[in-house]
């Protein structure tokens, strides 16, 4: 790590690890095994410990902090929001930052999705999509996929196709879990045109076997994120859309991490040209300076609920200090242009990415889309990844560990690590990243088995 600061105020590092380990409950982990990561203070793409040891944020946190950290114009406009007197209200009520969020978002959306039901994260929001969904079309099984997210909640959490949902069922009823288009060992072909042919083949055959007319919706994730960085192949998202309508399907898009410009596009889905029948958002829609997520519903589904019952609700929907902080990460996302910069320094990336894989005999292969992106290491010249479905490699908890050590903060997961700054970096702070990248690859290198 680089220090910029001899010590910041407040508790040293050792302190702060020690009380919350005995005093708060940590997710996804066993306890006796966590190693929190001491944060004082945070600014642009860096953080910073109580010693101030500077760490370079290549993962956005949760894919999430978007604007970057501690943005000038977003901390003023919530304490702007907070000295207006306006904090909480609750939901039956009109504020004026819930009106002009809903009004900024439906010009933002494409098509006819203008109405908005507002959150406090994205596991909220699918909770609250799906609930639109079954209500609208009378209909109860959701489809989702293998090799996805979508949120630690009880019905989030049954949507969800990785080992994470195997210790929380069961659950939420109601949901069949489909092969997605990448499957962890299976391959539906060679190109884009089989494997969209081949796997929607397979869909329609799980549909009719599930009876068309008991299904209310798919959920997908716009570009598949915790599980890979996988964009769905050229074309796939409008012959989805279109298999589905036949049905009478609706398309729900998670678009909690890929969204709002992450991808070089403001949602995800736009890269596909279509317009899905309900969004999940959160994350990037207040780079996650304040909870707040949404699902965006298209106009046809609104309408229905103007003479029925919506039968869901929250204490904190619409918060107006949420709503605040979302309108000025839009406003920072326009006047800095961060959506068109994630698309122009994708080809950076993916640049620094083929450098490595051409020095680096452990790379199996990289992707990336915008600012989101992942390299998978290989055990050996036969493309196996270097740790099984659901485990680890020594080499990989040593090169998360070597990361750490040089102030790199990014995921490292099973055979593969992310790369997923904040959108407001620079080309000499991605390079900065890469470099220790870089250097920690001669840890999965000197595993490689030939």
């Amino acid at each position: 790590m680089t220090s910029d600061k001899a010590k910041e105020s407040g508790m040293d590092s050792e302190t702060m690890i020690k009380a919350c380990r005995e005093h708060t409950l940590y997710a996804w982990a066993q306890q006796n095994t966590v190693k929190p990561l001491p944060i004082a203070r945070t600014d642009g793409v860096y953080m910073y410990t109580p010693e101030g040891d500077r760490i370079l944020d290549f993962n956005s946190q949760l894919m999430c902090v978007n604007v970057g950290h501690n943005h000038p114009k977003v901390i003023a406009a919530i304490k702007a929001q907070l000295d207006a007197g306006l904090t909480y209200v609750y939901p039956g009520t009109a504020t004026e930052p819930r009106a002009r969020l809903g009004a900024k978002l439906a010009a933002i959306c494409p098509g006819d999705i203008n109405k908005f039901f507002f959150t406090l994260g994205g596991a909220e929001a699918v909770e609250n999509a799906v609930r639109i969904a079954r209500l609208y079309t009378g209909r109860q099984k959701i489809l989702s996929a293998y090799r996805s997210y979508h949120g630690g909640t009880n019905l989030a959490m049954q949507a969800t196709g990785e080992p994470r949902r195997w210790a929380n069922e069961p659950g939420a009823p109601g949901f069949v879990h489909v092969v997605g288009m990448y499957p962890y060992s299976y391959s539906y072909g060679d190109d884009d045109a089989a494997i969209i042919e081949n796997h929607l083949t397979y869909l329609e055959e799980v549909i009719t076997g599930e009876g068309p007319q008991t299904i209310a919706a798919m959920i997908i994730e716009s570009v598949i994120g915790t599980n890979g960085i996988l964009p769905p192949p050229k074309g796939y998202l409008k012959a989805l859309k279109a298999l589905l309508d036949r049905h009478g399907i609706l398309l729900i898009c998670d678009e909690v991490m890929a969204g709002f410009g992450r991808t070089g596009k403001m949602l995800a889905f736009e890269h596909g040209d279509i317009v899905p029948d309900l969004v999940a958002m959160a994350k990037g829609l207040t780079s996650s300076y304040v909870p707040l997520g949404a699902v965006g519903i298209r106009q046809p589904i609104a309408d229905y609920f103007e003479e029925h019952t919506y039968w869901g609700g929250l204490t904190y929907n619409s918060h107006a200090l949420g709503c605040a902080a979302a309108l000025a990460v839009l406003d920072v996302m326009e006047e800095e242009k961060l959506v068109e910069r994630a698309a122009a320094l994708e080809p950076v990336v993916l640049a620094e990415m083929a450098k490595l894989a051409e020095k680096h005999r452990s790379i199996r292969c990289y992707r990336s889309i915008g600012l989101f992106g992942a390299i998978e290491i290989r055990k050996n010249s036969a493309g196996e990844p270097i740790a099984p479905f659901n485990g680890g490699h020594p080499a990989m908890a040593k090169l998360a560990a070597f990361f750490r050590e040089n102030g790199l903060f990014t995921f490292v997961r099973w055979h593969y690590f992310m790369v997923n700054p904040p959108l407001t970096i620079t080309e000499e702070q991605l390079r900065e990243g890469f470099a220790i990248i870089d250097r920690g690859l001669e840890i999965t290198d000197a595993a490689f088995e030939g």
